[in-house]
């Protein structure tokens, strides 16, 4: 665990702050090159990667407001305010609030524009691997976002201090962040491949949807959360991202159907 890369007075520059910073570049870097070599309009790929970003941010702390709002009680300011603290910063990020708001803002800033939305999209999305490959690290060495009880031999303890020692102690966790970096790498590698050799448009974002979903789905069994983060339904109790992840499932695999059947209604017939 290393939180803090370099502290000046009250000024800190912290880990995942430096990691999201790294993947915020990488991620408009990537999209500069295949705009470049697809002969698309970086100039206006370029302005949706500010909504993107920016948007993910924002809807990341309102999605995690909204689940601690006694945490913020009697000082409502510090949901904003970067200067509340004893640092310089706002921490408490909630990925999926990130991602609603950033789709959101992203469809009606290409609908405004006049932007094919699902090309657009295309082309961003190996960088949601490229992303969580990055800040998942930064998780890692933050001691957030981390896992449930674990007798594997590569389970993790955190330091005393820690928020994952104040939960479970000196017992070994799951290195839940450690899972996701090393889903991202492969989901960025394999969407990557993908998109060289796609058929249609909107193939691409469809499988991010789907995968993310199936994979996120999948590591809140391993990944811990606060009791108001769960919600109570026939006897289970799925975390609202559960839920959210059957959402984007439903929606990743109605893109792709949609998107195929157009293609083959197009393609049928030509020679191959």
């Amino acid at each position: 665990m290393f939180p803090e890369i370099l502290k000046i007075g009250s000024i800190a520059i912290r880990s995942y702050g430096l990691m999201l910073a790294m993947s915020v570049l990488l991620g408009v870097y990537y999209v500069y090159r295949m705009s470049r070599k697809r002969g698309y309009d970086f100039d206006r790929l370029f302005s949706l990667a500010y909504i993107l970003v920016f948007g993910g941010i924002i809807g990341a702390r309102l999605g995690y407001v909204l689940f601690h709002l006694e945490e913020f009680e009697g000082h409502w300011l510090n949901t904003i305010n970067p200067f509340g603290t004893d640092q310089i910063g706002i921490a408490g990020l909630n990925l999926y609030g990130g991602v609603v708001l950033a789709v959101i803002l992203a469809y009606l800033y290409m609908r405004w524009r006049k932007m094919p939305i699902l090309q657009s999209l295309d082309i961003f999305a190996p960088t949601v691997g490229l992303g969580l490959a990055i800040t998942r690290i930064g998780c890692f060495l933050n001691g957030c976002c981390f896992g449930t009880p674990t007798d594997l031999p590569w389970g993790v303890t955190f330091p005393t201090g820690s928020i994952p020692y104040y939960t479970f102690g000196d017992h070994a966790i799951h290195p839940a962040q450690l899972y996701s970096s090393l889903y991202g790498l492969f989901l960025f590698l394999f969407l990557h491949w993908r998109s060289n050799h796609k058929m249609f448009d909107g193939q691409i974002v469809g499988l991010l949807f789907m995968i993310e979903a199936m994979f996120r789905y999948a590591i809140e069994y391993v990944r811990y959360y606060e009791g108001e983060m769960h919600i109570h339904f026939f006897g289970m109790y799925p975390t609202y991202n559960h839920l959210i992840s059957i959402a984007l499932f439903i929606l990743g695999l109605g893109i792709y159907i949609t998107q195929y059947r157009k293609y083959k209604t197009t393609h049928q017939g030509q020679p191959q």
